[in-house]
């Protein structure tokens, strides 16, 4: 009887590691299937963030492209708007130089009756009133003098006169007017030019 039991017993402990052994087996097998699928869902998500990281970039170099040039517009149009300014009075300036053509003949001209003097000495002080306006506004007065060379620059020759040199200013009709470091009129002079003397 107790070898009958022990021979069962055997075959039943037999049969249970076989079947431990089938579920081992079942279990060995099942891992490789579950390290692939991970390996998978690994790859695909590095796959992803590399995708991200490039998307990411991207938007980044629009950002910068797009900040950069917004800077530039805005450098731009800062300049735009002070250059607007430093030169506002230009259209203005233009616009009264026959009228400070004519107050500058006027303060030359002499007064011979006593009658008109004080009238010519308000006259006067007018028209120093309107040159220091245009002055604190940025204007230049191009006045040069008689007997410096010419300066081509700043100056207009619109007549020639014999003279003892070559190029040199002999008399002034109006003066001309800059604005900061912009000419607005050069002004207008007479040049001298040399006599040819007579060949016997």
């Amino acid at each position: 009887m107790k070898k009958m039991k022990n021979k069962e017993e055997k075959k039943l402990n037999t049969e249970e590691q076989e079947k431990q052994e089938e579920k081992e087996v079942d279990v060995q097998e099942e891992k490789p299937s579950e390290e692939s699928k991970l390996e998978q869902q690994i790859s695909f998500l590095k796959a992803e963030n590399t995708k991200l990281k490039e998307e990411a970039n991207n938007w980044k170099n629009k950002y910068y492209q797009a900040f950069a040039d917004l800077a530039n517009t805005r450098k731009s149009l800062e300049k735009d708007h002070e250059t607007f300014i430093k030169y506002r009075a230009q259209g203005f300036i233009e616009k009264i130089l026959p009228t400070l053509d004519s107050f500058e003949m006027a303060s030359k001209a002499k007064v011979e009756n006593p009658e008109f003097e004080k009238f010519a000495q308000g006259y006067k002080m007018i028209h120093t009133q309107l040159e220091q306006a245009l002055t604190e506004e940025g204007i230049e007065f191009l006045e040069p003098k008689i007997g410096s060379d010419f300066d081509a620059s700043y100056m207009h020759a619109v007549q020639t006169a014999e003279g003892e040199e070559d190029n040199k200013v002999v008399a002034i009709f109006v003066k001309g007017y800059k604005l900061h470091d912009r000419l607005i009129r050069p002004a207008m002079v007479v040049v001298s030019k040399k006599k040819e003397e007579k060949k016997d």
